[in-house]
């Protein structure tokens, strides 16, 4: 649950409507098909890893062990902005959602209150923030199953749908041109914004290292995220893409309340409204305890601070905690101040940063693989293995390449390229100047 609440947010809520709009119905379902097989790529990976070696900040730890110091250092940099960036613009759209019911009250009150309520569920035990995920979650999962249904009972025609005197039976993939109105090449221009809604999902490794029992429960919770997600996200763009004209779906916030509004579900725009609500708190929720774990992560790994890698006595990366509060909300602040500025290039890095994140992941399993072999080990002995290696890993990696490929032709993502690839390269100057020493010492204690 914890998987599903940081994956499913406004990404599929919200943009899914532009996407149907660029693409067509085919092409958006083609696109959310593909994302999806590289998600089951790098869950797999990640899997692999998470049993062998459940530690939390897995995707640096791995990155470090198998690929290297400097990109393990890079990576968690990288990956801690994309959570701070994304937790800071969930709080400010979580802010504007509360003043459609609450005019009256200024936004950035209902901001504070809800920066106080994501650090106080974070601060006290990882245990409390698991609950108020497993609850937030479920909103929301049963919201996009109930769509599901309800759009199955639209399109066989057993309950009404505006503006249609029959059943539709998929009529949104045949009019106005078909399956790709606009041909083949905005499917692979929205790829990229595909991949970023299935973001998230990586959050079982970050999440390892506090399980109990994780050759057990980290397969068992990768299984089910995997075919959960593919099921919620490509099953509601299926029905959406039926639905909707193309030509209509771009034309709103989001196109659940367009479907919704037309059964003639009563108050659809309110319910919607609560539901994405909650889809923000959930992503910040889960935002905040990802970015925390990675800063303490690296501070143990003498890549930040080691004033970060103090735990409370319920083990909650408290200081790592409130610095990752502190700089999400310069960044929130920075997202109204210099939106054009300062919040671009911090969008940009966080842009760019997942795609490179789910490459390393990948990358690193087929490293350790290899290794795991030469040293003599035993297939048979791993609790939990990629069945059809190197296939899988190289796949992934060749997807991932091909997303930032994608980044260059895509007008409103290009920007991660321009901000992302140039912060990559200060990653690796700041470690190879600051860090590399303070590293190899600490590695040469432990020999």
């Amino acid at each position: 649950m914890i998987s599903l609440g940081g994956a499913i947010g406004t990404g599929l809520f919200v943009s899914t409507g532009y996407l149907i709009n660029q693409a067509g119905p085919g092409g958006v379902v083609l696109s959310y098909l593909f994302g999806g097989l590289l998600m089951y790529l790098v869950m797999l990976c990640l899997a692999e890893l998470a049993v062998i070696m459940p530690v939390t900040g897995s995707f640096q730890v791995y990155a470090t062990k198998f690929i290297g110091p400097a990109t393990g250092f890079t990576i968690g940099w990288l990956y801690w902005i994309n959570w701070i960036v994304a937790v800071a613009s969930e709080w400010v759209g979580a802010g504007m959602l509360m003043n459609r019911w609450f005019s009256h009250v200024p936004p950035w009150a209902w901001i504070a209150l809800i920066i106080a309520f994501m650090f106080l569920l974070n601060a006290f035990s990882a245990s409390l923030f698991a609950e108020s995920e497993f609850w937030f979650s479920t909103i929301k999962v049963i919201t996009i199953v109930l769509f599901v249904l309800l759009g199955i009972a639209a399109i066989t025609g057993i309950i009404p749908f505006e503006g249609l005197s029959s059943a539709p039976i998929l009529s949104g993939f045949t009019h106005d041109g078909g399956l790709f109105p606009h041909g083949f090449v905005p499917v692979f221009m929205t790829m990229v914004a595909v991949n970023f809604s299935y973001q998230g999902t990586e959050l079982i490794g970050i999440a390892a290292g506090e399980s109990e029992n994780p050759e057990e429960e980290i397969p068992k919770a990768t299984r089910n995220t995997i075919w959960r997600i593919l099921f919620l996200f490509v099953g509601s763009v299926f029905i959406l893409s039926s639905l909707i004209p193309w030509k209509e779906a771009g034309l709103t916030d989001s196109p659940f309340v367009l479907v919704f509004d037309k059964m003639g579900i009563p108050f659809a725009a309110d319910i919607m409204n609560f539901v994405i609500l909650t889809a923000l708190l959930s992503a910040s929720n889960s935002g905040l305890y990802a970015s925390s774990r990675m800063l303490w992560s690296l501070s143990k790994s003498n890549m930040a601070s080691p004033y970060l890698s103090k735990l409370t006595s319920r083990g909650v990366p408290f200081r790592a905690l409130i610095v990752s509060v502190i700089v999400a909300s310069v960044a929130l602040i920075s997202s109204i101040v210099a939106p054009d500025t300062v919040f671009l290039w911090l969008s940009g890095i966080s842009g760019f940063a997942g795609i490179l994140v789910w490459m390393g992941v990948a990358l690193s399993q087929y490293l350790f693989r290899r290794r795991y072999l030469a040293e003599g080990n035993r297939l048979e002995d791993l609790k939990y293995k990629v069945k059809i290696f190197p296939l899988v890993p190289i796949l992934a990696i060749i997807l991932c390449l091909i997303a930032l490929v994608g980044l260059a032709f895509d007008e409103e993502q290009k920007i991660a390229l321009y901000y992302g690839i140039p912060f990559t390269i200060v990653c690796y100057g700041v470690y190879y100047l600051f860090y590399r020493k303070k590293y190899e010492q600490t590695e040469m204690q432990k020999l």
